[in-house]
């Protein structure tokens, strides 16, 4: 009689969904679990912390299009997840939250670690159960696991009572579930499509704007060909960067702010009108601007602002049938325009004050020169996970992306804290690949503290991640050390020294060799040159470069201030 555990269910019924990756801490009730996936040929790295696991989970659901599982143990172990199950939800990325709970018996007479998960995460996710006997487990998870990809992806919850993962069932009693197959792709209505295509035509200063939704959708191939045909500018969202590379002819990142203002018609891809883009609002938008909104998610049509043209269905699907329609109509926007003109000249003036904030070499250095040298000897085909402050906001228009999905930022709902565990998903699944790609995670001091444990982790699996702290001694800003030391004599330091104050010139290198991995003190540029090509060449283990910068460093003067104004 062939008999099998709840945790070999739950393991056999993840593969079978093609769910490869595992990303957990290990305890009672659920070590088991975690033994069974790699018994069943699922990827298993124990992590340091359940949000830093979550959020790992989490991003390779957004690289490969099928969730990474989060096991967590009960209680403080499920509730320390949820910040990664609230930020995948807010990305739209697919996570399965895989999670131990009390043994049914003893539900309400105050079991260890006892808590209302399925209750607690439905606010934070798709779907929440827990399946009600063994037999359903396969059932539940593939339900789980469809809920997490179809419709507007998120995340989702499977609750497992402690005593069902050793308990054991005949194999003939359950019942076998297939793979769920991917998303079906939905069009748009054809008179929707002709109608957007001529809005587009009627436009005198048109603008593409292309979000991680399209990059999420695998829409880079139709895009190229749309923006290449049409003869459109577009900008990408942070995470938009590299659907098409961000050196094409028709990207006008450098001109954000003024290609948002004086657009007419925007044509949205897979973005958002929320914090990120100002909610197409004036004064950052027209206020007559015409929306042509492509989205997955009916209920995202219209927020903040009329849709104009609402497009529902898979981004590159409708993309598609822009093309064909445009093709049709014999339409490209002229590249002669006093539209492109101008943009080419706020292009050209943004790059020359870019340039020369960017040779301005200083000791300490600022941020510009560093990400000047970092852009320079970075591979075309790295994936940039990005976090912090100025960090993230010069680093965005300073380091380039050339494919998609190879830049993973602090997202939709700013979170800080997400930068290692996204770096070693990426590198997880890069080293599943016959030719991988450097895993490149640029931090600020800050960010880097959220998770900085996460350096043993990527020491154990020998992960070649490079780590580069951006460090300016504290949130925003910080002081350098000799100001600290007087701060220290006036009293103690909680009365003080500033809130956004770090400690100054902390040794984050010396936390990556104590476990193994190379770390670089940096505070020149020939320095970071030198360590930044040694750590480029080595693939048997990972680096950290600590780039000590100017305290007092802050980023250029913005024409809008919105979220980067200070209250100092």
């Amino acid at each position: 009689m062939d008999e099998v555990t709840g945790a070999q269910l739950i393991a056999e019924s993840l593969k079978t969904q093609k769910v490869e990756f595992m990303f957990g801490i290990v305890g009672v009730p659920v070590i088991e679990v975690a033994m069974a996936a790699q018994a069943a040929g699922i990827k298993y790295v124990g992590m340091r912390n359940e949000q830093a696991a979550c959020y790992a989970a989490s991003a390779v659901g957004y690289i490969t299009g099928r969730p990474g599982a989060c096991l967590v143990v009960s209680g403080p172990g499920l509730i320390h997840a949820l910040g990664g199950m609230a930020n995948a939800n807010m990305n739209c990325w697919p996570v399965i939250v895989i999670g131990g709970s009390s043994d049914r018996n003893q539900e309400t007479a105050g079991a260890f670690q006892e808590f209302p998960q399925v209750e607690a995460c439905r606010l934070y996710s798709k779907f929440s159960a827990r399946p009600s006997s063994l037999e359903a487990i396969p059932s539940v998870i593939e339900k789980a696991v469809r809920t997490s990809i179809y419709g507007r992806p998120g995340a989702v919850y499977v609750d497992i009572a402690g005593d069902m993962v050793n308990a054991k069932v005949e194999r003939d009693k359950v019942r076998d579930v297939s793979c769920c197959p991917p998303p079906p792709v939905s069009l748009a209505a054809s008179a929707a499509v002709e109608q957007a295509v001529s809005v587009l035509k009627a436009a005198k200063t048109p603008l593409a704007i292309i979000g991680k939704g399209a990059a999420y959708g695998r829409a880079e191939a139709a895009l190229r060909e749309f923006v290449e045909e049409t003869g459109l500018p577009f900008l990408p969202t942070p995470m938009g960067k590299g659907v098409l590379p961000d050196d094409h002819p028709n990207c006008v990142a450098a001109a954000r702010s003024r290609a948002l203002l004086q657009a007419d018609v925007v044509l949205l891809l897979g973005a958002r009108l929320n914090w990120m883009l100002h909610f197409g609002l004036p004064p950052r938008f027209n206020p007559h601007v015409k929306i042509v909104q492509v989205d997955l998610c009916a209920e995202e049509m219209g927020n903040n602002v009329k849709a104009g043209v609402a497009l529902l269905g898979d981004v590159g699907a409708i993309v598609t049938q822009l093309l064909v329609s445009v093709r049709k109509h014999g339409w490209k926007y002229p590249a002669d325009t006093e539209w492109w003109s101008a943009l080419s000249e706020k292009i050209a003036a943004n790059a020359k004050i870019s340039k020369a904030l960017a040779l301005k070499e200083t000791l300490p250095m600022n941020y510009y020169p560093v990400f000047h040298h970092i852009s320079q000897l970075l591979p075309r085909d790295c994936i940039i996970v990005s976090e912090g402050a100025n960090t993230m906001d010069i680093g965005r228009t300073m380091l380039n992306n050339y494919l998609p999905r190879h830049r993973l930022d602090a997202g939709t709902f700013g979170t800080m804290g997400v930068g290692l565990g996204f770096a070693i998903a990426a590198a997880a699944v890069e080293r599943t690949k016959i030719k991988p790609q450097r895993v490149v995670c640029v931090e600020g001091d800050s960010a880097f503290g959220f998770s900085g444990m996460e350096v043993e982790t990527m020491c154990r699996y020998n992960l070649p991640v490079i780590i580069i702290v951006v460090n300016n001694n504290g949130i925003y800003s910080g002081v350098d050390p000799d100001t600290w030391k007087e701060m220290a004599k006036m009293g103690d330091l909680t009365s003080v020294a500033p809130p956004i104050s770090l400690l100054p010139e902390a040794r984050y290198d010396e936390v990556m060799t104590a476990f193994g991995g190379r770390g670089f003190l940096v505070r020149t540029a020939e320095e970071l040159r030198d360590a930044l090509q040694l750590s480029l060449e080595d693939w048997e283990r990972p680096s950290l470069l600590n780039v000590l910068i100017d305290p007092s460093s802050d980023r250029k003067q913005q024409e809008f201030p919105w979220l980067t104004r200070s209250n100092l």
